[in-house]
């Protein structure tokens, strides 16, 4: 892991349906560097911009990097909302049509995958291409599920979602020991789940509104409209695409990844050996060794050809 000082980047602060949004941006050096496609990264569940602070230096050599805090995460607002793709990819488009302003290559993990897939849907035209690190598919579950089992897993969640019950272990959900324990499951690695990185996944929850937001989160999580089905959205899709894997993901197996491979000719699939969950920060090395080559060739595919006299 690099020891070197790490560049977060110019924080800034946007708003965005009067809630306060968090975001960040890097730009590159080099001048000739300025004309690539701008990068966007979205995080996961529980994650924040923190959570790309290996990744943010190394990409803002060859390109503008933008990191956004979704709405109820990070150091963005903690609202009380009918949380879902839709509210997500919402946010990611104005954004992106108030400060970025250039179509842009997104970078999502976990939930940010899915948010990415979704914004590429709705509005192609602000996407030129896409990396996953991996893909969760909130309609795999019931596909795999026989129904009078998905019926007593339904009222499972049903019970231990209540309000009252939610509220009142969230202190508890929020502290160190558990998130920390919550953690280990993404980073089959212990040596990168860092001090750092605890406090990045801690700090979000202390805020004032946290608790509201974090029941409201869990109850629209639970609703069918939360997310359109993967399977739906990824054949819609005629931009380049890598998908990204951890071989030791233990959120999301890498068998669904293969689940995936034939719904779309765009998409590449590269599934990282002893990794988990969150390989861009677990081994920033080799996510970065994979992925920069990547967006070098379609970076170069969408150049103008310029003919010689």
């Amino acid at each position: 892991m690099n020891n070197r000082p790490l560049d977060m980047g110019r924080q800034r602060d946007w708003v965005w349906r009067g809630w306060q949004i968090r975001y960040t941006y890097l730009r590159p050096e080099q001048p000739q560097a300025q004309v690539n496609p701008p990068l966007i990264l979205l995080h996961g569940f529980g994650a924040a911009i923190a959570h790309w602070r290996y990744n943010l230096p190394v990409l803002s050599e060859t390109h503008t990097v933008y990191a956004l805090d979704l709405l109820g995460f990070g150091a963005s607002y903690k609202a009380v909302a009918r949380y879902g793709m839709n509210l997500w990819a919402e946010q990611v488009y104005q954004f992106w049509r108030t400060v970025v302003a250039s179509p842009a290559i997104l970078i999502g993990n976990s939930l940010g995958s899915l948010v990415s897939l979704t914004v590429a849907a709705r509005y192609p035209e602000m996407v030129q291409g896409l990396i996953f690190i991996n893909l969760p598919d909130t309609q795999s579950r019931s596909e795999l599920l026989s129904p009078p089992l998905q019926k007593v897993i339904n009222g499972i969640e049903s019970l231990f979602t209540a309000p009252w019950l939610l509220r009142g272990l969230f202190p508890i959900l929020r502290s160190r020991p558990v998130i920390r324990r919550w953690a280990k499951i993404a980073y089959p690695n212990d040596s990168a789940l860092d001090e750092e990185l605890v406090t990045i996944l801690t700090t979000p929850p202390q805020d004032d509104a946290a608790a509201d937001a974090f029941v409201v989160l869990v109850k629209s999580a639970l609703h069918p409209q939360f997310a359109q089905a993967v399977k739906q959205l990824l054949p819609q899709l005629d931009i380049p695409i890598l998908l990204l894997w951890g071989e030791r993901d233990r959120m999301i197996p890498p068998r669904f990844a293969r689940s995936f491979i034939d719904l779309n000719p765009n998409l590449e699939l590269a599934i990282l050996p002893k990794l988990g969950h969150c390989l861009h920060d677990e081994a920033p090395e080799q996510f970065h060794q994979v992925i920069l080559p990547w967006l070098n060739q379609i970076t170069c595919k969408q150049l103008p050809v310029t003919k010689k006299e």
